[in-house]
């Protein structure tokens, strides 16, 4: 597997089932170590259901990037134009809100090609700044992102089922 070979293009509604499979799929294999399974399934079977998540894939504020090899999804992104963080104040900013890659495809170029057009669409979109939230435990995801410019800003709770988690907060400027 190459960058190469892997085609990043935007989603559509189509495609809302495959991208909910995806998202169920990625964030689970994600985080399920990490988390007791009363919490884990009370979040998939709450706030994260394939009825919620297939309803985010073309309403409004929202772009989805979905990452191909040879016909098959390797993993997405959601992008989402969302009131700022405070700290943020009123800067023309858009949020990536999720990116995740297949367990297989971790390693091998998914996540540069989704981050890489991420902000290519932010430029696009004349935004001054992109953002995102990543859980305090996951040193991988931090050090990727600190790799492509974001730096730390703030932090807000995510709820897990009952478990309150701390998302940092990170932004790279685009201008």
């Amino acid at each position: 597997m190459t960058d190469e070979s892997i085609i990043i293009k935007i989603a559509d509604k189509t495609e809302a089932e495959l991208i909910a499979e995806l998202s169920r799929q990625t964030f689970y294999d994600s985080f399920e170590m990490y988390n007791t399974k009363e919490n884990m399934d009370k979040f998939m079977n709450g706030q994260f259901t394939k009825e919620a998540l297939m309803a985010e894939v073309g309403a409004a504020g929202n772009i989805f990037l979905l990452a191909y090899l040879t016909g098959e999804a390797l993993g997405y992104a959601r992008m989402r134009k969302t009131d700022n963080p405070p700290e943020l104040g009123n800067v023309s900013a858009i949020e990536i809100a999720r990116i995740y890659a297949v367990q297989k495809a971790i390693g091998k170029g998914v996540g540069k090609l989704l981050i890489e057009r991420c902000i290519e669409i932010a430029k696009e979109k004349n935004e001054e700044l992109i953002w995102l939230g990543v859980w305090e435990h996951n040193p991988r995801a931090i050090a990727f992102y600190i790799k492509w410019g974001f730096e730390k800003f703030g932090k807000h709770l995510f709820m897990l089922g009952d478990d309150p988690q701390t998302d940092l907060l990170m932004k790279k400027e685009l201008r």
